[in-house]
């Protein structure tokens, strides 16, 4: 293979599943060959009713799950063992419970974990917790305990700490859940902010619609359905379907969708 024939991760798409098809060791079968290409910067929610799959697919992007058929790729790079340390620090999941999260006696400790485990030190460290904190509004928060924050701050922190690994895709687990109407709105102004990819699990469909211009929605283990967010959430048989509900009174036709 020449040079010229070589995969440039700058023009590979941040994900490219192929073929996804995964049964866990009891048999249940949980993906049927799922195919999903997801671009750099690319913010896409991941749609779809209880047990349709969507954790088992997240957990393929990171090598937390493996053995299936098909493959998955992160910026060019193949999902396996070699390349496991790398996928996992380019592929940053946010869990639903930051508190899953947050271990460390301090918010500092806490974001500058990842980092450390890798080997940074001294000047280079501080400045990437710094920037991370800085990034979700949290950097005069570096020395407080994450037990005495709000959920909303604790949340926050949490998103800090994936940040200060420079991920490739963010990937973040029903994110607007327990939040205030004030945290939900300051949530989704960061995550406009972030020049990353972002795959976001979620059922809170507005919320979806406000932050991801393309939807998929992921129903028996199959791509069901992949478009705009709008279009997708206005096709009312689409959605009984695949047993998504909006709230009484939200209509998505009516939302104008900014740039």
């Amino acid at each position: 293979m020449t040079a010229s024939d070589a995969v440039s991760p700058s023009s590979s798409p941040s994900l490219d599943v192929r073929g996804l098809a995964y049964a866990y060791p009891d048999g249940h079968q949980a993906l049927f060959g799922v195919d999903l290409t997801v671009g750099r910067g690319e913010r896409v929610a991941l749609l779809g009713p209880n047990g349709a799959g969507k954790t088992t697919l997240v957990l393929h992007l990171n090598g937390i799950l493996t053995g299936g058929v098909g493959s998955v790729a992160v910026a060019g790079l193949p999902v396996d063992r070699k390349n496991l340390a790398e996928i996992r620090r380019r592929v940053g999941i946010v869990f639903q419970d930051p508190d899953d999260q947050l271990f460390m006696p301090t918010v500092r400790e806490d974001v500058a974990f990842g980092p450390a485990s890798a080997g940074m030190r001294g000047d280079e460290l501080e400045a990437r917790v710094t920037t991370a904190l800085t990034r979700v509004g949290m950097d005069g928060f570096a020395d407080r305990p994450p037990h005495h924050l709000s959920f909303g701050q604790r949340r926050r922190v949490a998103v800090a700490t994936v940040l200060a690994m420079e991920p490739e895709i963010l990937v973040l687990d029903e994110p607007s859940s327990n939040l205030d109407p004030a945290s939900r709105r300051e949530l989704a102004d960061i995550l406009r902010s972030l020049d990353v990819t972002v795959l976001m699990i979620t059922h809170d469909l507005p919320y979806a619609l406000e932050l991801c211009p393309r939807s998929v929605i992921l129903s028996g283990g199959v791509i069901a359905a992949d478009g705009t967010t709008q279009e997708l959430l206005s096709d009312d048989g689409l959605m009984r379907e695949h047993r998504l509900e909006l709230p009484f009174g939200f209509d998505p036709r009516s939302v104008t969708i900014g740039a």
